[in-house]
């Protein structure tokens, strides 16, 4: 077990909007669910994001399966955490996310421009509905050009269709090098301010805000998007300046990236967020979270691009955790929420990482204790 020093004041509970001085957290276990385990004849893997629903007990665990083994849906489960161990997590339940006509969602193979590419998901219990989103598509080739947008959706818990929200024109798929990259959109997604505001984030700079990630500093700036619940619009945006690529790739010249795959509101304008990193030969990521504050963050919403813009003034970050120090595997960590109270009365984190499907990756919780 490993203790972290943090310092932020945070929204532990975003459903009593109680908060809390962190000044450490440990990490108390790491479970894993068996490679292609069944559950209601659906394969359990590719889970991308977690949320708690505390009034219930319950999570809530997407999954980015395009539906091509299963129809795209989401998992509802029990974490049972005993001895500040988790002794079980108990799939209860499975919901197929449905489009606008009430339909699953086509594979690939039945209609790529209907395909979705689920990210991540978030619960509103002011509402009782759910919000998710989608990476949508951007493959362009000499045999085809395919521009799908993506996509952020509500849904009721049962996964029918409710709406969408308006996205900004720079989250429109583009066949020449603007707006998103492929594989780099809507990733990350929290609610705040008593679920008036949803945060959601690119994975990626956009083409027009400068580089990916390298391995050294090199001003890649991601965007973050503040949307207002009551109007689905956005209202704001600020750029995130990503750390570089922890490793160089086994082959020089082969893929490698970092991004962010999660975030979760902190109050306050304090928000944590995830960032992972991979480079080709190493099995592991590295994962490192950060707490960021947007208050003092210049409003980019009107700045067309980032390159060569110095008049603008990112998030500040502050680095809380790299989990290479825990000495653990860490694999593909894409979802993270806060947990239920343990008895001592310290609140917890729980990580979820997507496995790919992959028979060497893994499906992953962690469970951490805030030690206030």
């Amino acid at each position: 077990m490993v203790a972290i020093s943090l310092m932020a004041t945070i929204n532990v509970n975003a459903q009593t909007n109680k908060t809390t001085n962190i000044q450490k957290i440990r990490l108390l276990d790491v479970y894993e669910i068996p490679h292609n385990f069944l559950y209601d004849s659906t394969t359990v893997g590719g889970l991308s994001g977690i949320e708690y629903d505390a009034v219930n007990d319950c999570y809530y665990m997407i999954c980015d399966d395009r539906s091509a083994i299963n129809p795209s849906r989401y998992y509802t489960a029990s974490i049972k955490i005993h001895q500040q161990k988790i002794d079980t997590v108990l799939f209860t339940g499975v919901h197929f996310l449905k489009d606008e006509f009430a339909q699953v969602y086509p594979g690939s193979k039945q209609d790529l421009k209907r395909t979705p590419d689920p990210e991540a998901l978030r619960y509103n219990p002011t509402t009782h509905q759910m919000v998710w989103s989608s990476e949508g598509d951007r493959i362009v080739n000499a045999k085809d050009t395919l521009l799908n947008n993506p996509a952020i959706t509500i849904i009721q818990p049962n996964g029918t269709w409710v709406d969408t929200f308006t996205l900004p024109q720079n989250l429109y798929m583009h066949a020449s090098e603007n707006g998103p990259r492929q594989n780099g959109v809507l990733e990350g997604m929290t609610f705040s301010d008593n679920y008036q505001t949803l945060y959601v984030n690119v994975e990626e700079p956009l083409y027009e805000d400068g580089p990916k990630a390298d391995l050294t500093l090199n001003k890649a700036f991601v965007r973050l998007y503040k949307f207002d619940v009551a109007t689905k619009k956005n209202t704001a945006q600020y750029a995130y300046e990503l750390d570089p690529v922890a490793y160089a790739p086994i082959i020089p010249g082969a893929f490698k990236v970092n991004g962010i795959p999660d975030m979760l509101d902190l109050g306050n304008g304090q928000l944590l967020i995830i960032e992972r990193s991979f480079s080709t030969g190493r099995l592991a990521c590295t994962i490192k979270v950060f707490t960021i504050n947007v208050k003092g963050a210049t409003n980019i919403i009107n700045n067309p691009s980032l390159i060569h813009n110095n008049q603008i003034t990112p998030v500040k970050k502050q680095l809380l955790l790299n989990m290479d120090d825990l000495g653990v595997f860490t694999d593909n960590i894409e979802g993270v929420t806060f947990g239920p109270v343990l008895p001592n009365g310290h609140q917890t984190l729980l990580f979820v990482a997507d496995n790919n499907f992959a028979a060497y990756q893994r499906s992953q919780f962690f469970l951490f204790e805030i030690i206030p």
